[in-house]
C-alpha cells in the first residue's frame, strides 16, 4: 500500500511540475506579445524589463523546470578588466579561457564542466553559442561559465553577458578595488537579488594593506543591495603575471565550489534560485501589467482629446458648406459669365426656358464644362481646408501645452507621415462629388415625369435632349455649392425633384467633409486600436500570473 501511495504521490508531483511548466510557458507567450506602442515616460524602461522577463523565462526558468537534474551553472561575471577569465583558469588549474590586457578580451563565452556532465548540459541554453571546455578539475554537478564583460564597448558582448546572467543558477561576481564602486554592476546585482538569484562576490587583485578597509566598504554596499548574506571572497594582488594563479590564491573559492558540488547540494542551489526567480515574477509581471494599463489610460486620454478638439472644427466646416463657401471665388465668377447677357445659360436661368435644339444642348454642355471643373476645384479646396483644420486641431491638442501624455510623440512619429500620405486622395474625392452629381442627374432624367405641378410640364427626356445632363448637373452642383440662382434654376428645370437633388448633393459634400475630418481621428485611432492599448490588455499578463501563483 505504501508503494502505491508513493507511486501516486510521484504521479501527482509530475503532474504539478507539468502544470507549472505550462503556466510559465503561457506567461512567456503573454510577455512576448506585450507591447508599449505609446512613447510615455517609463515606456522604454518597461520594454527593457519585458525583454529581460522573456529572457529569464526562456533562458532560465523553462529550461530549469524541465531539466532539474542538470548541473548548477555558475556564471562568472563582472566589468571589463576585473580578471574573470584568469579566475576561471585558476579555479580549474589550466587555461581554458583567454585572458589578456586587450579589451574586450572575452568575445565568446567559455563553459567549463566535468566530462561526465556533458549529456546533462547538452540541451541547456547556456551551452548554445559558447566554447566548451571539459576538465576533471571541476567537480560534477557544477559548471563554470566565463561571460563577456557586462560593460563591454561591444554591444554584442553586453547583450550576451546579460542573457547568460539570466540563464544562471548562481552568480560569481568579480570586482576589484578600483571597480567595486561602479554604478552599473550594483544596479544589476540589486535587480538579481530582488529576483532571488544566489550570488557570491569575489574581490580580486586586492593588496593586503588595503583589504580590510575595502572589504568593509564592499560588505556595506552588499548589505544595502540585499546581498548581506552572500559569500565574499578576496583574491590577493600578485602583481604582473601570466597564466593561472597559484592554487592557494583561489583556494577559498575552490573549496566553496567543491562544497556546492554533488547532486544534493547543487540541486538545493538550483531549487532555491528557481523558487526565488518564480517568486520574483509576481512583482515583475505586476509592474509590466501596470505599465500596460498606463498605456491604455493614456490612449483613452488621447482619444478623448482628439474627439473633443474635432467638434468645433466639424461645426465650422459644415457651416461653411451650408453658407456657400464652396462657391466662393472661381465658381461664382464662372457662373456670372454663363448667365450674363448673351451667356449660354442666360435664358435658362432667367425664364426657366428648357426648350431648345440638340445643337443648343451640346453648346450648353460644352459651356458648363469649365464650371464643373471649378466646382471640383472648389470642393477640393473645401475638403483640404476641412482636413487641414482638423489636422491643426489634432496637432495642437496632442502636441500643445497640457496635451495628453504620449500625444506629442504620436504626432511627431506616427500621425504626420500618414497625414501627408492622404493628400493625393483629396482630389479624387472632390472629383467623385462632381461625378456623383452628373450620375444622379442622368439617373433622374432617365426616369418618369419630372414635375407634374410645374408651370413648365416636360418629360425628363425633353430636358435631357434640350438642356443636357451635364448642364443640369452643373446647375444642381452650383446650387448645392451655394449659388442661389443656380438652385432656383434647378427647381425650374426639375421641379421638386431638383430641390431634393440639391439637398442630396449638399449632404453628400458635407459627408465628404465629415470623412476628411474623421480621417484625422482615424489616423490616431489606427494607433489607439492596438490590442495593447485596450482597457483589458493588462489582464492577459495578470491572468497568466494568477495561474502561476496558484501553482507556486
Amino acid at each position: 500500500m505504501a508503494v502505491q501511495d508513493d507511486h501516486t504521490r510521484g504521479g501527482a508531483r509530475r503532474l504539478a511540475a507539468a502544470e507549472l511548466v505550462e503556466a510559465v510557458d503561457e506567461l512567456r507567450q503573454a510577455a512576448e506579445r506585450t507591447r508599449f506602442p505609446l512613447q510615455l515616460p517609463g515606456a522604454e524602461g518597461a520594454e527593457k524589463s519585458r525583454e529581460r522577463l522573456v529572457s529569464q523565462l526562456v533562458e532560465h526558468l523553462l529550461p530549469r523546470l524541465t531539466q532539474l537534474s542538470a548541473p548548477a551553472v555558475i556564471v562568472v561575471a563582472g566589468s571589463t578588466g576585473v580578471g574573470k577569465s584568469t579566475l576561471v583558469n585558476s579555479l580549474v588549474g589550466t587555461e581554458v579561457s583567454e585572458a589578456g590586457v586587450l579589451r574586450p578580451t572575452t568575445r565568446r563565452p567559455v563553459l567549463v564542466h566535468h566530462p561526465a556532465d556533458t549529456a546533462l548540459l547538452a540541451g541547456h541554453p547556456v551551452a548554445q553559442d559558447v566554447d566548451v571546455a571539459r576538465t576533471t578539475a571541476l567537480p560534477r554537478g557544477i559548471a563554470l561559465l566565463d561571460a563577456p564583460d557586462m560593460d563591454s564597448v561591444v554591444e554584442e558582448n553586453r547583450t550576451r553577458a546579460y542573457r547568460l546572467l539570466e540563464s544562471a543558477d548562481l552568480w560569481l561576481f568579480v570586482t576589484t578595488a578600483t571597480r567595486y564602486g561602479d554604478a552599473l554592476p550594483w544596479r544589476v546585482l540589486g535587480d538579481a537579488a530582488r529576483r532571488g538569484t544566489t550570488i557570491a562576490m569575489v574581490l580580486n587583485r586586492t593588496g593586503r594593506r588595503a583589504l580590510p578597509e575595502i572589504r568593509k566598504d564592499l560588505q556595506h554596499r552588499m548589505r544595502d543591495h540585499g546581498l548581506g548574506s552572500s559569500p565574499l571572497f578576496a583574491v590577493p594582488d600578485v602583481g604582473p603575471h601570466t597564466g593561472p594563479l597559484h592554487p592557494d590564491a583561489v583556494a577559498p573559492v575552490s573549496r566553496w565550489i567543491s562544497m556546492l558540488a554533488g547532486p544534493d547540494r547543487a540541486g538545493t542551489i538550483v531549487r532555491r534560485t528557481l523558487k526565488g526567480a518564480l517568486d520574483a515574477l509576481h512583482g515583475w509581471v505586476d509592474e509590466l501589467a501596470q505599465a500596460v494599463e498606463d498605456q491604455a489610460a493614456a490612449a483613452g486620454d488621447i482619444n478623448a482629446a482628439v474627439v473633443s478638439a474635432l467638434v468645433p472644427v466639424r461645426k465650422a466646416q459644415v457651416a461653411g458648406v451650408r453658407d456657400g463657401a464652396v462657391a466662393d471665388g472661381a465658381v461664382r465668377s464662372r457662373w456670372e459669365e454663363l448667365v450674363g447677357p448673351g451667356g449660354p445659360l442666360a435664358g435658362l436661368v432667367s425664364r426657366g426656358r428648357v426648350r431648345g435644339s440638340a445643337r443648343e444642348a451640346r453648346e450648353r454642355v460644352a459651356a458648363v464644362k469649365p464650371l464643373l471643373d471649378d466646382l471640383g476645384s472648389g470642393a477640393q479646396l473645401t475638403l483640404l481646408a476641412a482636413r487641414d483644420a482638423a489636422h491643426r486641431a489634432v496637432e495642437e491638442v496632442l502636441g500643445g501645452p497640457g496635451g495628453p501624455r504620449g500625444g506629442a510623440a504620436l504626432i511627431e512619429h506616427l500621425v504626420v507621415p500618414q497625414i501627408r500620405a492622404r493628400r493625393t486622395a483629396t482630389q479624387r474625392i472632390s472629383g467623385d462629388w462632381v461625378e456623383n452629381g452628373v450620375t444622379q442627374v442622368r439617373d433622374l432624367l432617365n426616369g418618369g415625369e419630372v414635375n407634374q405641378v410645374s408651370v413648365v410640364l416636360v418629360r425628363r427626356a425633353t430636358v435631357q435632349r434640350s438642356v443636357g445632363v451635364e448642364t443640369v448637373a452643373a446647375l444642381a452642383l452650383a446650387g448645392a455649392a451655394g449659388v442661389s440662382a443656380a438652385a432656383v434654376a434647378t427647381g425650374s428645370v426639375l421641379g421638386p425633384a431638383g430641390v431634393e437633388l440639391i439637398r442630396a448633393l449638399r449632404d453628400d459634400l458635407i459627408a465628404r467633409v465629415d470623412a476628411e475630418i474623421d480621417g484625422e481621428a482615424e489616423i490616431v485611432d489606427d494607433v489607439l486600436t492596438e490590442p495593447d492599448l485596450t482597457a483589458g490588455a493588462a489582464s492577459r499578463l495578470r491572468s497568466r500570473l494568477a495561474a502561476l501563483k496558484e501553482l507556486t
